[in-house]
Parts: structure tokens; C-alpha cells; sequence
């Protein structure tokens, strides 16, 4: 067992893969959650590198994963099929399903979450609730509100975008939070939508995504490194931007709620938690 120091979590960490997992129930069900999630955990990445230059090339409905975890990617981009989008959009919140499903096989648990590095994937029998923190600015750790899932609720994955993360964005939000039904879907969208908060300004930097990584699938495409002070109308524009295209997903079905941060200002999509933004 690799537990933290409080003896109740399970830390798996292999590359950029680093999750947080928590089972809750009988002692006897959540080490053997814990033991399937550790004799999968290994697999993950070397699954990935075998296909990797199809996850990093752009979707194609013609593309046919053979991993698990591969095939949630497509599975969560499918819906913009229509748009610029490469699978590694999905990577870290089909992780998290996936690794999800695995500690469930068989398991008798009141709830179970896997995080995995701010993508969540969670699970809730009948009765029994899931609290979420969620930060305003994905690079400072203050906690900005909190949401408390039910056995009702839609959602079961939460993922946040931003430029500011571990992934290049090309927008200048500083937190995009998706609520969606699952962690994979929530990446996508949180993606899409803070790629979307942009406006023109002198404050605002970016460089093709190449130079910050050789690697990076987003190529050419310029990506934000730096967002100066911005004045009220730009802000709000940026806002407005991010909030149509959140607007339209939810409608469509494809997320449940989502929040859009930028210097202090929000916007709110869709049916979030009571407490999702109150500080």
C-alpha cells in the first residue's frame, strides 16, 4: 500500500500521471479497492505511449484506440468532432474514470474518489455525499468555494482549465471548473471553454505552443504565457466569450455546470452545487 501520511489515501504517481484515490466503506472492501487500483496503476502510462502519436494528432472520427483508457478520450471528444481538438484534451480525466472503475470491480463501497491532479472522478451510493473544493486561480492553492454532491446529482467528474495550469491554454482565463458526468467529458469541455475566454490586449502574451514544449500537440497554435492587468471591458468581453460557448454545452447536454474566473470576476453556467463560488 502506498498511503499518505494520514493513513486513508492512496498516492499513485508514475510521470505526469498523480493521483489522489480514497475509497470509503468496510475496511476489507476499500484494501481490496485500493490493491485493484495499484495492480493497474502500472499499466496506464505504458498504454498511452503506444499511442501516443494518435493522441496527439487531431481527433478523427475515424480513429479507433485500443486502450482503456484511450477509448474514453474519443469518447469524450466525440461531441466536437467539428472543432480543433486533439484526444490529450481528455487525458487526465479519462485517467481518473478509468482508474475509477477499476478499484469498483466487485467492490462494496459508500463512496470512492480518484484525483488526479485536479481532475476528479468520483462515485456515490444512496445517502451518502462528496464535498469539492474549487479554486478560483489554478496557481494559488486558496480554496474559493465549495460544492457538496449528492447521490442525485448529475455530475460525476469535475476538471478545471486555465492558463495558468499544467496544460498549455489558449485562452487567459485563470480557472474554467466543469461539473460534467464524468471526469473525461469535464476535461474536454473545461478545455474548450477556457480556450475560449480571449480578447485582444496589449497585457496579454502568448507564443506558438512549440516553444514552450517540441512536443506539444497543440503545434503552432499560440497558447497564453502571460496575462498582465486587465481593465473591465476586456475582462467582461473575455467573460462573455467563454460563457457562450459553456451556455451551448449545457444545452446540448454535454456538461452540467461550470464556472469562468478571470481577475476576480465569474461567470456561473448551467446548475452548480449550492457553494460552488463563496469567498
Amino acid at each position: 500500500m502506498v498511503l499518505m501520511p494520514d493513513g486513508k489515501k492512496l498516492h499513485l504517481s508514475h510521470g505526469p500521471i498523480d493521483i489522489i484515490l480514497q475509497s470509503f466503506g468496510p475496511s476489507t472492501e476499500v484494501q481490496k479497492s485500493y490493491e485493484q487500483a495499484i495492480n493497474f496503476f502500472p499499466k496506464i502510462l505504458p498504454g498511452l505511449v503506444t499511442e501516443i502519436s494518435d493522441l496527439r494528432r487531431p481527433y478523427s472520427k475515424g480513429w479507433h484506440p485500443e486502450g482503456l483508457v484511450s477509448r474514453r478520450m474519443k469518447e469524450a471528444c466525440y461531441p466536437y468532432h467539428d472543432k480543433f481538438l486533439t484526444p490529450m484534451a481528455a487525458v487526465a480525466g479519462a485517467v481518473a474514470d478509468q482508474v475509477l472503475e477499476i478499484s469498483l470491480i466487485g467492490r462494496k463501497l459508500d463512496k470512492i474518489y480518484v484525483n488526479n491532479g485536479g481532475d476528479i472522478s468520483f462515485h456515490l451510493e444512496r445517502d451518502h455525499l462528496l464535498t469539492a473544493g474549487i479554486v478560483g486561480d489554478i496557481s494559488r492553492s486558496k480554496i474559493n468555494g465549495k460544492c457538496v454532491f449528492n447521490f442525485e446529482s448529475p455530475a460525476r467528474g469535475i476538471a478545471t482549465s486555465g492558463w495558468k495550469g499544467r496544460s498549455f491554454s489558449m485562452g487567459i482565463a485563470d480557472a474554467v471548473t466543469v461539473l460534467a458526468s464524468n471526469a473525461a467529458a469535464a476535461d474536454v469541455a473545461a478545455t474548450l471553454i477556457a480556450n475560449a475566454v480571449i480578447a485582444d490586449h496589449p497585457a496579454i502574451k502568448q507564443e506558438p505552443a512549440i516553444n514552450q514544449d517540441i512536443d506539444s500537440d497543440l503545434g503552432e497554435r499560440l497558447i497564453t504565457v502571460k496575462v498582465g492587468k486587465l481593465d473591465g471591458n476586456t475582462i467582461e468581453n473575455a467573460l462573455d466569450s467563454g460563457q457562450t460557448v459553456a451556455e451551448k454545452m449545457e444545452l446540448a447536454g454535454h456538461i452540467t455546470a461550470a464556472v469562468l474566473v478571470l481577475q476576480d470576476s465569474f461567470r456561473v453556467v448551467g446548475s452548480p452545487p449550492i457553494g460552488l463560488i463563496s469567498n
